[in-house]
């Protein structure tokens, strides 16, 4: 395959993103100078004349003029070629509609506002000055006031929906989010005060006839063929515009049928064995969509939030090397070498793929620097189950009200020392905990936590039973199980229900040293391993071996009558 058709196209282009980029910064920046110029005019239409003159004289230089439609034309462009090379509409966000929406109905309430002023300025020598403008929309045309109110709205709200999706990935944006919040609202309010209250006094000084004659005169408006001709070529702009747009849909729809009815190139192999063809120069994204598969991307797919990550399993070798802006983005999640952005990835060959993240994500908390063990790593940790002894028993004697009430009041009170101690809860199973140590820290540190959480976990249920001893006819006793070595330790499951947990023999068998704990009659079982990691004095328990249910072998262990006796700290 040609290596042009190996980078992303449309889109996903770096130089057309920048383009976008700019072109929307450029128009941000004109609409909000003309907002607050606006606001000039709660003063009276006097001062908005002369802070008018201001923004007329920046605004009309060559250089900024240029910059100014040639920002227009590349940022109007580049939303219909974004229309025309979307895979599916059904993908977008609310906030990319109501953007998309805002940004295609901007220029119907803008043609004849820019081709009144600046092209009957230059063309036909019209004196244009806010006065002009005020007077024509209040006085002449009030059916204005409602199309001009809709365009300074959807411009500015257009344009800050596009800056929050720019922005909202970078560092210490979310911050700062109150702050443009504030501004957000301020601007565009203090805008409208603004041309209302110039717009009230220009009708209260319209009602004298000499000033009315007199304003008119200074415009040197047009008239007769002249106007007629102006008023042609305003509505023939609106009508190639109007064309414009449904030209965009149309190519769209067009494209997408041409593409499902081709041949695919490749071949692209869901986790769930589900194959789609997928055509050369296509993203992994792009193919989603067009096959209606639901694929997380809360950016859009521009490559800037990461939600969009696959693993890729075969074909991985035959991949081209990450953009500069894909390296960017991987590196800043902590993504190992087999995992690649499905909006900036073009596959040459038959590919496998596994999306990380479930299709409805909606936020972007899961983009920040991420542990590489997260993908799936073996490493060694220390694990530790306990469970209430004899718990069946006890919720058989007790409303549902009640058993809810003590699980969560134990649960509350080991997870506290669990997590004291520097565990990370897996999971509560019935009424029973799984802790993992040293995941971070390794597991000599591990080891000594888990010891230390195993002996707060004693004291805290000598201090709930206590606290229940008016509600139990008995007080709760546990069993503990400690064992470490190697486990594979990854985020598992599905949707909403992921999470980082550890699979293999260590896990397997901390719980069955476990449920060995009431076979000996103690409350902890620690195994020689824990304490060996540990690398410290210890003379608790007594020393057994002990064959665990699956093993083979026997293991060297700690039988520990009561967890409360262990030391409060390891050296």
């Amino acid at each position: 395959m040609p290596d042009d058709l190996a980078k992303p196209r449309g889109w996903n282009s770096p130089l057309w993103r920048r383009l976008h980029t700019l072109s929307g910064l450029v128009l941000f920046f004109y609409v909000a100078s003309h907002l607050l110029n606006h606001t000039v005019g709660i003063v009276s239409v006097d001062a908005l004349q002369v802070s008018g003159r201001w923004f007329s004289i920046f605004w009309h230089q060559e250089i900024t003029t240029a910059a100014l439609y040639g920002a227009l034309t590349v940022h109007l462009l580049l939303a219909l070629l974004a229309v025309y090379r979307r895979e599916s509409l059904r993908e977008m966000s609310w906030g990319e509609i109501v953007q998309l929406a805002l940004g295609l109905a901007i220029p119907v309430f803008m043609i004849s506002h820019v081709m009144g002023t600046r092209m009957l300025e230059e063309v036909f020598g019209t004196k244009s000055s806010y006065l002009y403008v005020q007077l024509t929309i209040w006085k002449f045309a009030p059916h204005y006031i409602v199309t001009q109110t809709l365009l300074l709205l959807a411009s500015w709200v257009h344009g800050c929906i596009g800056l929050h999706l720019w922005l909202r990935f970078k560092p210490g944006y979310r911050r700062l989010l109150p702050l443009w919040l504030i501004l957000a609202v301020m601007v565009p309010t203090l805008s409208m005060a603004g041309f209302v209250s110039s717009g009230i006094e220009v009708l209260r000084l319209a009602e004298d006839p000499a000033w009315l004659g007199g304003a008119v005169k200074s415009f040197e408006l047009p008239s007769g063929a002249a106007q007629r001709e102006f008023l042609r070529w305003v509505q023939n702009t609106e009508f190639s515009y109007y064309a414009l747009v449904a030209v965009a849909f149309a190519a769209r729809s067009i494209r997408l049928h041409r593409l499902k009815k081709s041949t695919p190139d490749i071949t692209l192999t869901y986790h769930n064995g589900q194959k789609v063809g997928l055509r050369a120069g296509a993203t992994i994204l792009e193919t989603s969509r067009l096959a209606g598969i639901p694929h997380a991307a809360v950016c859009g797919g521009r490559g800037r939030c990461s939600t969009c990550r696959v693993r890729i399993g075969a074909g991985l070798e035959a991949l081209p090397e990450p953009s500069e802006l894909e390296a960017k983005v991987l590196k800043r999640v902590g993504a190992p070498d087999n995992v690649r952005l499905a909006c900036q990835t073009v596959p040459t060959v038959d590919t496998e793929i596994t999306p990380l993240l479930p299709p409805n994500q909606t936020s972007v908390e899961d983009t920040g620097a991420r542990p590489d063990y997260l993908a799936g790593q073996e490493r060694d940790i220390v694990v530790l189950f306990a469970d209430i002894r004899g718990f069946t028993q006890l919720s058989e004697q007790r409303l549902p009200y009640d058993t809810v009430f003590i699980l969560n009041r134990y649960f509350s009170e080991m997870g506290h020392a669990i997590e004291s101690a520097g565990g990370r809860i897996d999971k509560f199973i019935g009424d029973g905990i799984m802790a993992l140590f040293g995941i971070d820290r390794g597991i000599e540190t591990g080891a000594r936590n888990a010891i230390v959480a195993a002996r707060l976990m004693g004291e805290n249920l000598k201090r709930l039973n206590e606290s229940l001893a008016a509600d139990l006819n008995e007080p709760l006793r546990i069993g503990i199980g400690i064992h470490g070595g190697p486990a594979i330790v990854g985020e598992l499951g599905y949707r909403e229900t992921r999470g980082l947990t550890a699979v293999g023999d260590t896990v397997n068998t901390a719980s069955r040293l476990e449920a060995l704990t009431k076979e000996h009659g103690v409350q902890l079982i620690l195994s020689e391993s824990v304490i060996s990691a540990a690398d410290a004095s210890f003379e608790n328990g007594e020393r057994a071996e002990i064959t665990a249910r699956g093993r083979e072998q026997s293991i060297s262990v700690r039988l520990v009558e009561d967890a409360t006796t262990l030391p409060s700290a390891l050296s």
